[in-house]
């Protein structure tokens, strides 16, 4: 997890590479722990919309980013409601 709202660099990749990460984000870590801590349960889920930087060899854009979350966003709410139904 990183704070944002700066992407990551090719370092802090490597070294959450090295520690184990298998994914990067700005979001969901804090949430959660704040969550937890109020003694709720929590689900969290991430939608991961480009690969880090260092990781491709094309440079990271926003405008990728924002392209990224823009097409996935139908399927991504469809997904989160199929979970919520399937909790309820």
């Amino acid at each position: 997890w990183t704070k944002g709202p700066t992407y990551e660099t090719a370092a802090e990749i490597r070294m959450m590479g090295t520690l184990g990460a298998d994914a990067v984000g700005m979001s969901t870590a804090p949430e959660i722990m704040v969550a937890h801590q109020s003694g709720m349960s929590v689900l969290g889920i991430s939608c991961i919309t480009n690969m880090a930087t260092g990781i491709s060899d094309s440079k990271l854009s926003h405008a990728e980013v924002t392209e990224t979350a823009n097409r996935v966003k139908n399927d991504f709410t469809t997904l989160v409601r199929e979970i919520i139904f399937s909790m309820s």
